[in-house]
């Protein structure tokens, strides 16, 4: 006589998958707000991600359209000394550099104010600056011009000033469509040119330029450098800025400063990369309490389901496959909160690249990462509910119904 040999009770993937949409079915908003808790988490994480890449692509962008190779020299306070003056031929000297491109130099004309009108004192802005620049300062800069021309090599002695963008917009002039003048150091200067912004050099946005000239013809002004722009061959960016106090002021190099003004740039990446990792923990904690909302919900579930685990059990499911089940709800809330992180996330870095005008980049480790970590979760969070569901006792689980 044969004995018929019973082959053990399969669960089938796909069988997995739908028994655990059953169970988050039944309990639909209790699933939707554990799924969302992950949502949130994953969302944060993407979203940061995100913006932080987009950002630093801005910078990047503007390093390259600025360039890191601009220096700025002014005059410091020496060691004894009091403040520091730069020497009437330091432009001079500065070119004698071998790897210098470009020399701008700017002078303050202090006893010039700018005002709207000629009726003193009610059109003064105050606010705003007077400088004497050499009419090579844009290419130095590398700066734009919003409106009109910057000055040239013809307009060196005429009564003729650019303003900075924010000096136009204090003054109140947004376009040279009709011809425009200021009243600067008792004079009537026409406006030529409006700059556009100048990330590098923010003070001259609130300036009104005019030339050496000018200002000597004009404003009376014995001028003396206080600021020189220095354009130089990118290699030799480190070794230009090591001989550049002693060339300025051979005697008391102590009272020259030479800066880099694209390092701010890169100090507020690394400010933001701080934010950044911060961020990051923040959307770390609101994931791992997502995590816990799902093992809560989880073993809830168990505890309320306990005649169809001892039914299921009483069909024949091993308990295997009631560890399977639930393991795979636990998953499933997870996948869909990740997910749904994931475009939330996406959502959130597009919107808010756009409205900066930046690019929009989503790097692809946070994408996948964000997916995997919210399925790490759910397996970590479903282990201790699944393994509770397949202990329970089929007898005592019936009595239940």
């Amino acid at each position: 006589m044969k004995t018929e040999t019973i082959a053990p009770s399969k669960l089938a993937p796909a069988d997995t998958v739908r028994a655990a949409g059953i169970g988050l079915r039944t309990r639909r908003l209790r699933s939707i707000l554990s799924a969302l808790g992950i949502m949130i988490g994953i969302g944060a994480m993407v979203a940061v991600l995100g913006l932080s890449e987009s950002s630093k692509s801005d910078l990047l962008a503007q390093l390259d359209r600025l360039g890191t190779n601009m220096l700025q020299v002014q005059a410091g306070t020496g060691i004894g000394l009091g403040p520091g003056v730069l020497p009437d031929d330091s432009p001079a000297m500065v070119t004698r550099i071998g790897p210098v491109a470009t020399v701008a130099s700017v002078s303050d004309v202090a006893s010039a104010r700018v005002y709207k009108n000629d009726l003193v004192p009610t059109g003064q802005t105050g606010g705003l600056s007077v400088l004497a620049v050499d009419t090579n300062l844009l290419e130095a800069l590398q700066g734009s011009m919003a409106h009109g021309f910057f000055l040239d090599e013809a307009t060196p002695d005429y009564p003729v000033t650019v303003l900075g963008a924010v000096a136009a917009q204090r003054l109140g002039i947004s376009s040279l469509d009709t011809p425009t003048a200021v009243w600067l150091g008792g004079e009537w200067f026409a406006v030529v040119g409006i700059m556009g912004s100048l990330e590098l050099s923010p003070d001259l946005d609130r300036a009104a330029l005019v030339s050496h000239g000018a200002a000597e013809t004009y404003l009376q002004e014995e001028l003396v450098p206080s600021t020189i722009y220095v354009r130089t061959d990118p290699s030799q960016i480190d070794e230009v800025r090591n001989v550049m106090a002693a060339t300025v002021n051979p005697e008391n190099p102590d009272q020259v400063e030479v800066t880099r003004p694209s390092d701010a740039l890169e100090a507020r990446e690394a400010a933001e990369s701080a934010l950044t990792n911060l961020f990051l923990g923040l959307g770390a904690v609101a994931l791992l309490v997502g995590g816990v909302g799902i093992a809560n919900v989880m073993v809830i579930s168990v505890l309320e389901r306990r005649g169809e685990i001892g039914l299921r059990r009483a069909l024949g499911a091993t308990r295997r496959h009631i560890s399977i089940q639930f393991l795979g709800e636990s998953l499933l809330l997870a996948a869909i909160g990740g997910v749904g992180g994931v475009l939330l996330g996406v959502a959130v870095t597009a919107g808010y690249s756009m409205i900066q005008g930046w690019s929009v980049l989503i790097p692809m480790v946070a994408v996948v990462g964000g997916i995997v970590a919210a399925l790490a979760i759910g397996a970590i969070a479903g282990l201790y509910p699944a393994t509770r569901a397949a202990r329970v006792s089929p007898t005592e689980a019936l009595r239940t119904l």
